[in-house]
C-alpha cells in the first residue's frame, strides 16, 4: 500500500531530485548490550518508508565505503589506523591507545567497528558528491550525522566525523557551506573543526547546562576569520514546537540572507523529540520535520543526516516522515504493515503526541537569545569570498583500499538480544534486505566555482582548508565543562 499523498501547493511541494543512501547491512552493527545507540533504527526507518512507498519517489543508492585516504582528510592517520586494527579480541592489548583515542565505555569496540565507520562516512561523502554534480537537489544519509567525533578521538558514540568530511567535499564546489544541527546535543565536533574559518557557518540548537558535551554557550561565536560564523542556540528542558520555531525560522532566515551558502548540511538528530530515552525536549515529529521543510523551501542543495535518537520506534517514525518531506509528499498517519509493526503499538500511527512536560524556556529567555543571535549576525555585513585556485579532485567513490578489505568486514553481530531494556530493544535480527547497486557519480571534471558577491578576497586557496583544520582550543573553559558534564553515557 502506498500511504503517501503528493502535496499540491507551497514551496515544499516542488519536485526535487532526492538521493537516498542506505546500506542493508547497517542495521546489523551492534554497540553492545545495554548501549543506547542502535544502528538497527536505520533499518527500521528504511522498512517503514518502503511500505509507505516513499522509495519510489527517490533514487536509492548503496554507499561506497570510505577509504583511509577519505577519512584522513580530517582525522589523524594514527587514529584511523587504530580504528582499522582494534577488535573486541585484541583490545586488551591496546589499553594505552584505547585511553588515548577515548575508545571504551561510551564509544565501545564492537565487531565491524571500522566497516561501520566506512559505511556511514561513505554515505555522507557520497551525498556531497551527488550534490556537487547536480545529480540531486537533496541527499539523505540517516546513518550519518555523528557530530561529536574529533580529529584524534572518538566522543559521544561517534568515531568518524562524517559531517566534517562531507562539508570538505562540498567546499570543493561551494565558497560557503552552512551547517545546522537540531540534535539535542551541541554539535561540538563540527563547530570545533571550522571554528576559525568563514568558509563554513555552524548553527547549533541544543540543550545547554549540565549536559553532554558541556559546550555551545551563546558567547561561543568563532575566532579569527571565523568570528561570528559560529552560532549557538542554548535551550532549556521541555522546549515545544512553537518555542523552537520562534527561534529557528528568524535566525535561519537571517543566516540565509546574510551568508548566502552554496549548500546546506542539516543534522537531524532525533533525540530532540519528546519522549527520547536520553533527551529532555518536547518536540513533535511534525515540529522536528518543520526544520527540514523550512530548509527545503530555500532551494539550495541540501544534505540531510541522522545523529542521535534513542527511542528507536520514534526515530524511525521521524526520519521516515522527514524523508517524505524531502521528496514532497505527505504520509497518512495510520501506519501500513511493515517488518517492525509490533514496535509501533498500541496505536500503530506515524505521529505521537508530545508530553505535558513543563517548557522551561520562557518567552523572555527566548527573546533574549533571539535578539543576541540576530545582533551577532548583524556584524556580518557581506558574505565572505574566497579566491578559488585549482580545485582538488573529487572523492572517487569506487573500490575500497585493499587493506580496508581485511578490516573486520565479517564482524556484524546478528545476535545479542537485549534482555534488560524495553520491548523496542529486543531487536529483530533476521529481516529481508534489499541489495541496491551503487550509482555514485565519480566525475573528475575540473570546474572552478566563482563568487562575485563580494569584493573581499580570502587569500588561501580552496584546497588549503582541509590541511588547516585541527582540534582548536577554542575556550579553556570548554575542557573543564566537558569533563564536568560527562555522565555514564554521553551521546550523539
Amino acid at each position: 500500500m502506498d500511504g503517501s499523498i503528493a502535496l499540491t501547493s507551497g514551496p515544499e511541494s516542488r519536485k526535487k531530485k532526492v538521493a537516498y543512501f542506505y546500506d542493508p547491512d547497517v542495521g546489523n552493527y551492534y554497540y553492545g548490550q545495554g548501549h543506547p545507540m542502535k544502528p538497527h533504527r536505520i533499518r527500521m526507518t528504511h522498512s517503514l518508508l518502503l511500505q509507505y512507498g516513499v522509495d519510489r519517489k527517490m533514487e536509492i543508492l548503496k554507499p561506497t565505503p570510505a577509504r583511509v585516504s577519505d577519512l584522513c582528510r580530517f582525522h589523524a592517520d594514527d587514529y584511523i589506523h587504530f580504528l582499522r586494527s582494534v577488535t573486541p579480541e585484541n583490545q586488551h592489548e591496546l589499553v594505552k591507545q584505547l585511553k588515548r583515542f577515548n575508545v571504551g565505555e561510551d564509544c565501545p569496540v564492537f565487531d565491524g567497528l571500522y566497516s561501520f565507520c566506512q559505511t556511514y562516512a561513505g554515505g555522507s561523502v557520497g551525498g556531497a558528491v551527488r550534490l556537487n554534480h547536480n545529480h540531486a537537489d537533496i541527499a539523505i544519509n540517516w546513518s550519518g550525522g555523528l557530530h561529536h567525533a574529533k580529529k584524534c578521538e572518538a566522543s559521544g558514540f561517534c568515531y568518524v566525523n562524517d559531517i566534517v568530511l562531507a562539508i570538505l567535499e562540498l567546499l570543493k564546489y561551494h565558497p560557503r557551506v552552512l551547517y545546522i544541527d537540531i540534535d539535542i546535543h551541541h554539535g561540538d565536533g563540527v563547530e570545533e573543526a571550522f571554528y576559525t574559518t568563514d568558509r563554513v557557518m555552524t548553527v547549533s540548537f541544543h540543550k545547554f547546562g549540565d549536559y553532554f558535551p558541556g559546550t555551545g554557550d551563546l558567547r561561543d561565536i568563532g575566532y579569527g576569520s571565523g568570528k561570528y560564523y559560529s552560532l549557538n542556540v542554548p535551550l532549556n528542558d521541555g522546549i515545544d514546537d512553537q518555542s523552537y520555531q520562534y527561534l529557528f525560522k528568524p535566525i535561519i532566515s537571517k543566516v540565509m540572507e546574510i551568508y548566502q551558502p552554496g549548500a546546506v548540511v542539516l543534522q537531524c538528530g532525533a533525540d530532540s523529540l519528546s519522549g527520547d530515552r536520553l533527551g529532555c525536549f518536547n518536540l513533535s515529529i511534525k515540529g522536528h520535520a518543520e526544520c527540514v521543510r523550512f530548509m527545503r523551501s530555500f532551494n539550495v542543495p541540501l544534505l540531510l543526516l541522522g545523529g542521535g535518537g534513542y527511542t528507536i520506534r520514534n526515530v524511525a517514525r521521524c526520519w521516515c516522515y522527514e524523508t517524505a518531506v524531502a521528496v514532497g509528499v505527505e504520509l497518512e498517519d495510520k501506519m501500513p504493515p511493515n517488518d517492525y509493526y509490533e514496535y509501533f503499538g498500541p496505536d500503530y500511527t506515524l505521529h505521537v503526541a508530545p508530553s505535558n512536560m513543563e517548557n522551561q524556556n520562557s518567552r523572555i529567555y527566548l527573546e533574549n537569545v533571539r535578539n543576541q543571535l540576530l545582533e551577532n549576525l548583524s556584524m556580518l555585513n557581506h558574505v565572505p569570498s574566497v579566491q578559488f585556485q585549482e580545485r582538488p579532485p573529487d572523492t572517487e567513490m569506487m573500490e575500497p583500499d585493499e587493506d580496508d578489505e581485511d578490516a573486520n568486514m565479517e564482524g556484524h553481530n546478528d545476535n545479542g538480544e537485549l534482555s534488560d531494556l524495553d520491548t523496542e530493544d529486543n531487536e529483530l535480527r533476521t529481516r529481508k534486505q534489499i541489495d541496491y547497486s551503487d550509482h555514485v557519480h565519480t566525475s573528475r571534471k575540473m570546474v572552478m566555482p566563482s563568487d562575485q558577491s563580494s569584493g573581499r578576497v580570502k587569500q588561501e586557496p580552496i584546497f588549503d582548508l582541509a590541511m588547516e583544520i585541527d582540534v582548536i582550543a577554542t575556550d579553556k573553559s570548554k575542557s573543564s565543562a566537558d569533563e564536568e558534564a560527562k555522565d555514564s553515557f554521553c551521546c550523539s
